[in-house]
């Protein structure tokens, strides 16, 4: 922002100055001024479109990061880098009509296969995920349920009191909610916070994850908990990328105010 201000006040400044500057030759009163002719348009040569090394270099920057957010969006995981500047450079270098049946002979692996092969392979790294998943969390939850103070409800939800706060407990699932809370992958990611100075969050009990409709239950109002949650009780197989399939979810939880729902009254006909 500073940089733009900065770019117009400059350009306001060059403006007014030449504004400000008296002309070479002025004229005299009563003296005609003879008119100035305007200079030929000067034709462009080849030259003058040549594109700098630098801005080159930045284009092929950007097209590095543009294949990064392919990669990454599509979760290939860590490749082998000089594999896809080999693949790049045989493609830059074949000949004829991609379309043609004979094009993909060019290749170490037949491009026509590319679909099949990335399917395959990013259901096997989806599989995985799941698997190492549930792996990690099951034994994460086996070991936490020892804790001291954890309690494990019939649901596999584990919860720590770690302040009880007042009697106004959350009773419905249409109660609402206001919080603060941090929520963590088990190797200590952070993927979700309301900062302790920011206002807090509100939320209806049965619009949040299973383990929090029922572990907001635990707790009184100005009060904080530590939930424990099971995959099955979070988001499952379908975790949003920055937390990922079969994730046991750990969240610290203040609750700043609870609002117990009131059933509204019928309306008369």
């Amino acid at each position: 922002m500073k940089k733009s201000l900065l770019f117009a006040a400059l350009v306001l400044g060059i403006a007014a100055l030449a504004c400000q500057q008296k002309p070479a030759a002025e004229a005299t009163e009563g003296e005609e001024v003879a008119p100035v002719e305007a200079a030929a348009p000067v034709a462009k040569t080849s030259k003058d479109f040549k594109v700098s090394k630098a801005t080159k270099d930045s284009v092929a920057y950007l097209v590095g990061v543009n294949f990064g957010s392919f990669i990454k969006g599509y979760d290939f995981g860590d490749l082998n880098y000089c594999q896809i500047k080999k693949g790049m450079r045989a493609f830059i270098k074949a000949k004829g009509n991609p379309r043609d049946p004979e094009f993909g002979k060019q290749f170490r692996i037949d491009p026509n296969e590319m679909n099949n092969l990335f399917n395959s392979y990013l259901e096997n790294r989806r599989q995985e995920k799941l698997l190492a998943n549930k792996e990690a969390g099951e034994k994460f939850l086996a070991k936490n349920a020892k804790k001291a103070g954890v309690v494990v409800t019939e649901s596999g939800l584990q919860y720590l009191v770690v302040e009880p706060g007042s009697e106004l407990v959350p009773a419905s699932d249409k109660d609402t909610v206001w919080v603060r809370y941090k929520g963590t992958l088990l190797d200590g990611t952070v993927f979700d916070e309301v900062k302790p100075e920011a206002d807090s969050v509100r939320f209806t009990l049965d619009r949040v994850v299973k383990g929090w409709t029922e572990g907001m239950k635990y707790v009184g109002e100005g009060g904080k908990i530590k939930l424990f949650v099971p995959s099955e009780l979070a988001y499952g197989e379908r975790g949003p990328q920055t937390i990922g399939p079969n994730q046991t979810l750990i969240f610290d939880i203040e609750l700043c105010k609870v609002a117990p729902f009131v059933e509204p009254e019928p309306v008369e006909e």
